[in-house]
């Protein structure tokens, strides 16, 4: 992409209603525009940061075996009559009224969406399990929303839903997700500690929330330091395995957040030795909550005795929009965003520091050439901005890599690699620029 083609309105001062640092960045690095209280319009740029995290949630829930659809944002307020959560859900919930006097809502949540999806369909235990999930904008209408993409009103979510003959193979359900929210915020660049967790409106007794640390959090996080070195499920794990050695692992050491578990219980039950202090942000949640919309919602399959029995079911959601500010809260400094490359919106920026010098453009059009061929997917800025305002830019938006040409290095024939992580320069040849960044 070239830069004087592009959408990117960076801007110079910190907007005043920016409170936190994922929020100051995103406005400054041209990613979001506020449209009303907690409804953001996603601009080009936060659109591919978007785009990027959504796709690894895709992958890594295609690879644990979920199966995708897609349901509506608006649900009929009669089916969450049938669970009884429709009064009981309160405020947060949007209610709405079509022209013919219907009751609607704008989903939340889809527990009963999909409960309702999955009686009409699915009879016999022999068709499970199953886990259908989908990657939709959800609304919350927060009384206060802040903070950004980090606590709005609509935000983009992965929920997804499992169904099982019984409470065992439902719990080795719920294992697989738990293994495959480890690898995917892995994916990102992120640490993700979980946490046994309240289940709150969704309901249930076994939950866990995943917290990403981050010196920026909004959560105080309680957490035996032996779960920071714990290693992440690889590439081999069969997830039709027997996945509980990995749960055990993660699970046997506690962690809490102050805002949800009793901090002095945690003082008592934790080795004062390996106990440390941490700031964290949640990003998704996980439940097992069996038959609790099953039940009142006759979503049942017939078992091997030929008994209709209700299915267990649980529910996993991650907050995709909210992953963006998160990643940006664990990876920024003090000139902007530092993206890890999953999720970068370009791999490579490309600046030209004498837009219009022969030299300078051949060498900018070679290395876009190269780099676009080899799928980096570059940013070339190509405009009159002066260098100082270039190499801030960049520096706002956070790309891994940066190739900076100019008249004075080129007379040598070499050009400055950046890498915007670490914030190390190298002064090497061109050809030799474009292999570190290819490997």
């Amino acid at each position: 992409m070239r830069l004087s083609r592009y959408f990117l309105p960076v801007l110079k001062q910190t907007p005043a209603e920016a409170q936190i640092t994922s929020h100051r960045l995103m406005l400054r690095a041209g990613m979001l525009r506020q449209e009303a209280a907690g409804i953001y319009a996603w601009l080009p740029l936060g659109h591919r940061v978007l785009k990027k995290v959504e796709q690894i949630v895709r992958e890594e829930m295609d690879r644990a075996g979920a199966i995708e659809l897609l349901m509506p944002t608006l649900q009929l307020a009669d089916l969450w009559r049938e669970s009884g959560r429709y009064e009981a859900y309160g405020a947060e919930m949007l209610r709405i009224t079509d022209r013919h006097e219907r009751e609607l809502l704008y989903g939340p949540t889809n527990e009963e969406m999909i409960a309702e999806i999955f009686r009409a369909y699915v009879h016999s235990y022999k068709e499970l399990p199953k886990n259908l999930y989908h990657i939709q904008w959800k609304f919350r209408d927060e009384q206060r929303p802040r903070f950004g993409v980090m606590r709005g009103r609509e935000f983009l979510m992965k929920d997804a839903y499992s169904f099982d003959v019984d409470e065992e193979k439902g719990r080795a359900s719920y294992n697989q997700m738990f293994v495959a929210y480890l690898r995917l915020f892995a994916r990102m660049g992120l640490k993700a500690i979980p946490m046994k967790a309240e289940s709150g409106p969704i309901g249930g007794e076994l939950s866990h929330e995943f917290i990403v640390l981050a010196q920026t959090g909004e959560s105080a996080v309680f957490l035996d330091k032996r779960m920071l070195d714990l290693a992440v499920p690889g590439e081999d794990v069969d997830y039709r395995g027997d996945l509980s050695p990995i749960i055990e692992a993660w699970t046997r050491l506690y962690a809490a957040t102050e805002d949800v578990h009793d901090a002095d219980r945690y003082e008592r039950e934790t080795e004062a030795a390996n106990r440390v202090t941490a700031r964290g942000i949640e990003v998704g949640q996980t439940f097992f909550f069996g038959d609790k919309y099953s039940v009142p919602m006759k979503a049942t399959v017939s078992g091997p005795d030929g008994v209709d029995r209700p299915v267990q079911m649980g529910s996993y959601g991650v907050g995709v929009s909210r992953l963006v500010g998160a990643i940006i809260e664990a990876s920024h400094d003090e000139a902007g965003i530092i993206w890890p490359e999953p999720v970068a919106p370009f791999g490579v920026g490309i600046i030209n520091l004498r837009v219009g010098d022969g030299a300078c453009d051949e060498a900018c059009e070679t290395a876009y050439a190269a780099l676009t061929a080899a799928g980096k997917e570059p940013l070339l800025d190509d405009t009159d901005e002066r260098p100082g305002g270039k190499f801030a830019a960049m520096d706002l938006i956070g790309l891994p890599w940066q190739v900076i040409v100019g008249p004075r290095g080129l007379t040598e024939r070499m050009v400055e690699l950046k890498r915007r992580a670490s914030g190390e320069r190298r002064t090497l040849p061109l050809d030799e620029a474009l292999k570190a960044i290819c490997g």
